[in-house]
């Protein structure tokens, strides 16, 4: 029963902490409606650690790329027709972290009154434990293409899930995460 209160608690903990709020910053002094085009800088996907051999696929990249591709057409940028046309350089980062949390169980009776006076009896007891996890971030940078010089940068947070996806649920979860980064593009 009590390691059932404890996964229960640390479930409900990692749940809370699923996603961030997507973390936005970029070059004030840019006019951004003059940016149209984009291609990629080399290299376009960069994965940390880079000998993990879970998200350094060539699949996972080609599912990021194809992502950000579709959420930059979105917001009107269009692929140059050569990187030498190009107005922005896109690059990403996926960095897999492993975080820890401390979580308290707290469990047992205690004293209480009420309509019919004191009531309860027993020691409170808590249990702390650590539960470790991992967290995947997404970074977009968008680079100026004449001065090299990043002009806006994204990223977001999310936990791992250890069960394992379809290929189908792998891409949806890319689509999501790159559109959860890059919401704030253009800047206001």
């Amino acid at each position: 029963m009590l390691r059932m209160t404890f996964l229960s608690a640390a479930l409900v903990l990692l749940a809370a902490c699923q996603t961030t709020q997507p973390q936005r910053d970029y070059d004030s002094s840019r006019n951004f409606a003059e940016y149209r085009s984009w291609t990629w800088a080399d290299p376009a996907i960069n994965f940390t650690p880079a000998n993990d051999p879970r998200i350094g696929s060539d699949l996972v990249a080609q599912r990021l790329k194809d992502a950000i591709a579709s959420q930059l057409d979105a917001r009107g940028l269009r692929p140059a027709a050569s990187p030498e046309q190009a107005d922005l350089k896109v690059r990403a980062d996926m960095v897999i972290d492993e975080r820890e949390q401390m979580v308290t169980t707290n469990y047992g009776v205690g004293l209480g009154t009420g309509y019919w006076g004191v009531w309860g009896g027993g020691p409170m007891m808590s249990e702390t434990r650590s539960v470790d996890y991992q967290t995947a971030t997404l970074q977009i940078d968008l680079i100026d293409a004449e001065d090299n010089q990043l002009v806006w940068r994204g990223s977001s947070t999310e936990v791992v899930r250890d069960q394992s996806q379809s290929p189908a649920e792998r891409t949806r979860s890319a689509h999501e995460l790159a559109a959860r980064v890059l919401t704030g593009y253009p800047p206001n």
